[in-house]
């Protein structure tokens, strides 16, 4: 067979993983949110520091990636400070819902990198923080397949 059809591989070679997606979203954040970024930076980059020294290639475009990634939603991040207005559903503010079923849930309304449900804290992206935003007590907003009300809104700040 000819040379020209057998494909050289370099043993060494690891080809750069494509990058994150980035969302399309304002990349805002609560000052906690922040300090989850540029922690996520500083462990992408001793990440990358030890996969140098070990000479681990794999590990070195994992950590790149990772390191591109968080270098740019720190680039782009807009913190958005507490405010202690209880009025409406904010940035950053806690909301109690009801939903359709009788569950109760509380979250704080927060960016993209910091949200976890399970935690209490909801995306500022995600269908129901946008329905929610603006909103006050008593209003009905959808929620998933069905409809929640709010029955609480409490200031901004860790929970």
């Amino acid at each position: 067979m000819s040379r020209a059809f057998v494909k050289d591989t370099d043993a060494d070679a690891v080809e750069d993983l494509p990058d994150r997606p980035v969302s399309e979203h304002p990349n805002d954040v609560t000052a906690e949110g922040l300090a989850q970024i540029e922690a996520a930076v500083a462990a992408s980059q001793a990440a990358l520091g030890a996969a140098q020294v070990a000479g681990d290639r794999a590990a070195m475009s994992q950590a790149s990636r990772d390191l591109r990634y968080w270098s740019t939603r720190r680039a782009t991040a807009h913190v958005v400070p507490d405010s202690d207005d209880t009025t409406q559903v904010r940035f950053g503010g806690t909301v109690t819902i009801v939903r359709d079923d009788g569950r109760k849930q509380t979250f704080r309304i927060v960016g993209e990198d910091e949200a976890d449900p399970a935690k209490g804290t909801l995306s500022h992206a995600s269908p129901l923080a946008r329905a929610l935003f603006g909103k006050t007590v008593g209003e009905v907003v959808p929620a998933g397949s069905g409809e929640a009300k709010i029955v609480a809104i409490g200031p901004g700040g860790k929970r």
